[in-house]
């Protein structure tokens, strides 16, 4: 009975006792290793076993140390050299250890090398680890032999690993600097729908992110791998740069918010730049953040490029403010219901006051103040007036109060004076003051439900107040709070979007996570419902405490300067000023961080090749180039300077990001392919969907024209990285569409025959490759790419003879050297090389099987044979006249360009010239359709077009050459027409001469190929008697004769030993003798004599082929007459004869037809109509 053992090796070979060093085969192997082997037992009647004494060694085979096994091995002593051996199989053959232990895997003992042990395999995945992005790969690192150094395994879970830092990247400048303006402006209801439409963006978004991170191991990287990985090159380069931009301003954006905040509520007197004009108070702000921000953006990057170590450490206290900020909000907005701050806001009728412009006097027209010195009894009932003060009597009558004009008055009136001139508005209202955090349970809430847009310049105004009706437009020069900008429901949403990213820190963190695939979606769905409910209550808890007039003040004029959600916070303002400037300056400092980082990712993947510089860094792998590119665009962001344009800009990139996450999440789930088999079960197609519909709304609600620009942006990179971008093969979702798409497409067009107008040359363009897999004519690619202009379908094929087996190799260098002419050419195609014994059979197979479905071609393009009536190998013309046979049996058009290396290439076009339609016979109308599509290349665009009819005797060539002219209107084809009489004469001697010649010559050939054939076979019988079955073809064509190709191979295989039919035995018993071979020669030398070349130069030409040849030379001299100056001539060409004798006059015809053109492509077509005059 066996047992199977399963021994564990963590050490090296040599380091077990009773291994010599010297034993290669079992040092050289490394650690790590399971082996299986088999423990049998054995009869203790054994002698081996009796022998044995039941001795148990404590080395195990294969490298296992400290495993007593029972005794199945000894060690042998010999030349100082240990060696183990087993007792239950023969070593003879020196067999190491590893082999015996594999007996059990012996089948695919020689396939080790590129299919590994289950084993092996499973140990690599073992020691898989997740790697930072940017560092090298830890397979490089390693030298072979090396221990593996234990590397400390990620540690960090949900809570520390996603969800904290979600949730130090989600909450930020937005929430403490314009949350409030948005629910002023936009009201509670409206503040509601937009946060909850964000949130669910985002949460559509997680969702679908959750899936594909789950869908196996994700490398650090993050949204960048999972796009790319998923989307493919194109899309992941576009979508990943679209996201490293988004970072880049959002990082910009922090920094502008956390200078307003220092310039706006710590240190407005820091201001650098300060305008005297009220008018200039906006662009005095503006430079002044761009100084400071500019500033600000140098510290920041110098921090990041000393070491992202201190980022990291100052990360936990950023979180920790603005934990502490959000709880002292809701605190306060708790105790608001007892007891509400104190924060007046001075009331002009119903608009608002700036706060500044009280400098500590009373909301109000005049002041009353008490003299020093107490009046007199008798004058305490008059009354004084002077220029700007007026004595009124008091109670007491010892005491007068002076009645005082406030400094508001001097703002609203020509002067201090009460009788100067004032505002007409100032004149007929009233100052109020109103409570500006009236608190939880003041009911404020019911003004706050509804919306108030306003436009830029108008005032801030509270409804429930009386206004006066002679009301004047306010102007600046009044101390009124004015609005910024014009607001409406997309500015709010483009605005407020900013603060619900950062949903994928999470999967950034991917390789410092103990276990990712569960980490990452709950981690990252937890951050955001938690932060949608802090924002959703936020919003209802601002308009609930907060005055609307003072929630629309957007930079707290109303409140004397104040951060307006800092009035609510307990137990005072500066909790929420602190908290945020350090958040927001972390958040800045996250984002420097990470987005060199992305771009260092995306530059090593090589997709976009200008992008290869910000592959590099620091030797520790920090990206130097990248976060001095960073720097500068972030740069362009501060010039903006204004928190409210730099957040629209962001959120595009943003929402372009989510939009694909979601799109490839869609993708996979419908296409089904195999790999798509997430841990996160929570999702479905129709979700993914909704959320890229969310987010294409929000791109187009929140600014139209920065979506276009983003899209743009998208598709340039796309376009780029499909030209000029290194192939990458991802496995990744679009491939699967394509793939898909194709399917779908195939199977329509198996639905019928394309029609007419839809028909295009589909092109098997045939090459030929020398003895060191050079193509022969390279001509034939730039013709089909002129044909084609990149359109429809191009199959380039060639043919290899040999074996398969024998020549898969050859076949991949010929496919390599096909697609480097394919690319050097601009051909777009498909490439196909077949391995034959034979070349027309590897042809034959190419036309019958190329293509699949309705994508199959449908016109041939083949060359030339050159210099054939010199070749002493008729092959080449053989296989030519072969091929035309094959297409016109297959129904396929088939184009011949002769004197291919005489046409132009793609930088020579042509300035002027014609070509020339010798449209000597109807099939199809090819001859049409060629010269309109060769037009539309720029090589053949300037050249005219003329078309050459024949016409005969009978016929009447004025009308000939009026309907051609009328079908050619009706084409939509510009050409000249030309009709070209042929009269009937007699046939020359010319033709004669020529047709004789040709037959002796064929003659001739013939015979000198029959004697040199008999040359070679004799030599080879006398090398060789068992070829003597050969002799009965002697003088055939082996290769157009199968059969005795096929008894070669056998004989060939058989080697004389394998063979023991009768027929090898009557080849053994005959004698080839000298007077046998005399005699064999005398009676099938046929011309080989003199007398036999005298009959050859008696014969008579056939009667057909000398009519043939009176056509040719006849069209010859037509058409070189007319068109010896033509750029190229398209005619017909004529099909080969039914009787294979003839092949080569057919050739022949073929010369004398085209003789003294320069450049001839003939024509064949496929049997139908391929151009209709019809719509």
């Amino acid at each position: 009975m066996a047992s199977v053992r399963f021994t564990v090796t963590p050490t090296k070979a040599e380091d077990l006792p009773g291994l010599s060093d010297t034993s290669p085969d079992l040092s050289s192997r490394s650690s790590g290793r399971v082996r299986f082997g088999s423990r049998e037992s054995v009869n203790r009647s054994d002698p081996l076993s009796e022998g044995s004494g039941g001795v148990a060694t404590s080395a195990a085979p294969g490298g296992g140390g400290g495993v007593e096994t029972p005794d199945c091995s000894n060690t042998e002593q010999g030349d100082g050299n240990s060696k183990i051996s087993s007792v239950y199989i023969n070593n003879a053959h020196g067999l190491d250890d590893d082999d015996f232990y594999d007996r059990n895997l012996a089948l695919f003992e020689e396939e080790m090398d590129t299919r590994p042990k289950v084993s092996s395999l499973l140990n690599r995945l073992a020691n898989y680890t997740n790697l930072t992005q940017g560092a090298k790969e830890h397979e490089e690192a390693e030298s072979i032999g090396e221990k593996r150094k234990t590397s400390k395994s990620p540690q960090m879970g949900t809570f520390m690993g996603v969800y904290l830092p979600c949730l130090q990247n989600i909450f930020g400048v937005i929430l403490f600097l314009r949350l409030t303006w948005v629910v002023g402006t936009g009201g509670v209801l409206q503040g509601l729908c937009i946060v909850f439409i964000c949130c669910c963006c985002t949460m559509l978004t997680a969702i679908s992110m959750s899936a594909i991170a789950t869908n196996g191991v994700v490398p650090a990287g993050g949204s960048y791998f999972m796009i790319s990985r998923s989307l493919g090159p194109e899309f992941g380069g576009a979508v990943g740069l679209c996201f490293y931009l988004g970072t880049t301003f959002a990082g910009a954006m922090y920094i502008l918010g956390a200078i307003e905040i220092l310039l706006m509520y710590i240190a407005p007197r820091a201001a650098i730049f300060v305008s005297s004009e009220p008018d200039g108070d906006g662009s005095a702000m503006l430079n002044n953040m761009r100084v400071y921000g500019s500033i600000c953006l140098l510290l920041m990057s110098l921090l990041v490029f000393v070491g992202v170590k201190y980022v990291n450490k100052l990360a936990s206290i950023f979180l920790a403010c603005v934990i502490v900020s959000i709880l002292s909000i809701y605190i306060g907005a708790l105790v608001s219901a007892v007891k509400p701050p104190e924060f007046s806001v001075c009331m002009l009728g119903n608009r608002t006051i700036n706060g500044h412009a009280l400098h500590d006097n009373p909301c109000a027209k005049t002041m009353l103040l008490q003299p020093k010195e107490p009046i007199e009894k008798e004058d305490a009932n008059l009354t004084f007036t002077g220029e700007n003060s007026t004595v009124v009597p008091t109670l007491d009558p010892g005491h007068v109060a002076v009645e005082k004009t406030t400094s508001l008055w001097v703002q609203f009136c020509d002067g201090p004076e009460f009788n100067s001139t004032c505002d007409d508005f100032f004149t007929h209202s009233k100052f109020s003051q109103i409570d500006g955090i009236p608190g939880l349970a003041s009911g404020i809430i019911t003004e706050n439900l509804w919306s108030t847009y306003l436009s830029k310049g108008e005032v801030l105004e509270k409804r429930s107040l009386p206004s006066s009706h002679v009301a004047h437009p306010a102007t600046n020069q009044r101390p009124y709070v004015f609005a910024d900008i014009t607001t409406s429901f997309t500015l709010l949403v483009g605005i407020f979007f900013p603060s619900v990213t950062g949903i994928m820190a999470g999967s950034n963190r991917s390789g410092d996570l103990k276990d990712a695939q569960r980490s990452i979606p709950i981690g990252t769905i937890l951050a955001i419902l938690t932060t949608s409910l802090i924002y959703l209550s936020s919003v209802v808890l601002f308009g609930a405490c907060i005055d609307g007039v003072v929630l629309r003040d957007k930079f707290g004029d109303s409140v004397k300067g104040n951060l307006v959600v800092g009035t609510l916070a307990w137990p005072s303002p500066w909790v929420i000023v602190i908290g945020s400037f350090f958040s927001t300056c972390g958040a800045g400092l996250q984002s420097l961080t990470g987005a060199p980082r992305l771009l260092q990712a995306i530059a090593k993947d090589n997709i976009i090749p200008f992008l290869r510089v910000f592959g590099h860094g620091k030797v520790n792998g920090e990206p130097t180039w990248a976060l001095l590119l960073t720097a500068l665009i972030a740069e362009l962001g501060i010039l903006i300077a204004s928190l409210d344009l730099v957040a629209p800009i962001l959120s595009m990139f943003f929402l372009m990001c989510y939009l694909f996450v979601n799109l490839a999440c869609a993708l996979q789930t419908l296409l089904r392919t195999p790999n798509w088999r997430p841990r996160f079960s929570y999702y479905h197609w129709t979700l993914s969907f909704l959320g890229m519909i969310i987010c294409l709304a929000l791109m187009f609600i929140s600014s139209w024209y920065y979506a276009i620009v983003a899209m743009v942006i998208a598709g340039m990179i796309y376009k780029y990285i499909e030209y000029h971008g290194a192939e990458k093969e991802w496995g990744d979702g679009i491939r699967g569409l394509s793939l898909s798409a194709a399917r779908y497409a195939l199977l329509r067009l198996e639905e019928g025959p394309p029609h007419t107008k839809n028909w295009r040359p589909q092109l098997l363009v045939l090459l030929k490759l020398d003895e060191d897999a050079h193509v022969k004519s390279p001509r034939l690619l730039t013709f089909a790419s002129q044909l084609k202009a990149g359109k429809g379908l191009t199959i380039v094929g060639t043919v290899i003879p040999g074996n398969f087996l024998h020549s898969y190799g050859e076949a991949l260098a010929a496919e390599q050297t096909m697609k480097h002419l394919m690319d050097k050419e601009r051909v777009k195609g498909f490439c196909q090389c077949i391995v034959a014994q034979k070349p027309r059979d590897g042809i034959s197979h190419m036309i019958q099987s190329s293509g699949l479905g309705g994508m199959k071609h449908n016109t041939v393009v083949m060359g030339w044979p050159l210099a054939w009536r010199q070749s002493e190998d008729p092959q080449s013309w053989k296989t030519f006249i072969n091929t035309v046979r094959v297409t016109t049996a297959a129904h396929l058009a088939l184009l011949v360009p002769k004197n291919i290396s005489l046409f132009p290439v793609n930088s020579e076009p042509c300035t002027e010239g014609y070509i020339d339609v010798w449209w000597i016979v109807h099939d199809g109308g090819m001859l049409m359709l060629l010269p309109f599509l060769l037009r539309q290349h720029k090589v053949w665009r300037k050249c005219a077009m003329r078309i050459f009819t024949v016409a005969q005797m009978e016929d009447n060539s004025i009308q000939m050459k009026k309907d051609l002219a009328t079908f050619l209107y009706h084409l939509r084809i510009e050409a000249d027409v030309e009709v070209v009489e042929m009269h009937d004469s007699d046939i020359s001697a010319y033709t004669y001469e020529r047709t004789l010649m040709m037959e002796q010559r064929s003659q001739m050939l013939r015979q000198m190929r029959l004697s040199k054939s008999d040359r070679e076979k004799e030599a080879q019988l006398v090398k060789d008697r068992n070829s003597m079955l050969r002799l009965t073809s002697i003088g055939s064509d082996d290769d157009d004769d199968p059969d005795s190709a096929e008894r070669g191979e056998r004989d060939k295989a058989s080697g004389g030993g394998g063979v023991s039919s009768s027929e090898h035995h009557r080849r053994v018993q005959m004698t080839w003798t000298k007077e046998k071979t005399l005699q064999y020669r005398a009676a099938h030398s046929g011309c080989s004599t003199p007398e036999g070349f005298r009959d050859m130069l008696s014969i008579r030409p056939d009667h057909s082929n000398v009519r043939r040849m009176h056509t040719a030379v006849k069209l010859n001299e037509v058409i070189v007459n007319k068109s010896h100056d033509a750029r190229l001539v398209l005619l017909n060409m004529p099909g080969p004869p039914r009787n294979p004798d003839g092949d080569e006059n057919y050739m022949e015809f073929l010369e004398v037809l085209t003789e003294g053109l320069e450049r001839v492509l003939l024509v064949r077509g496929g049997g139908s109509e391929v151009i209709t005059i019809y719509s």
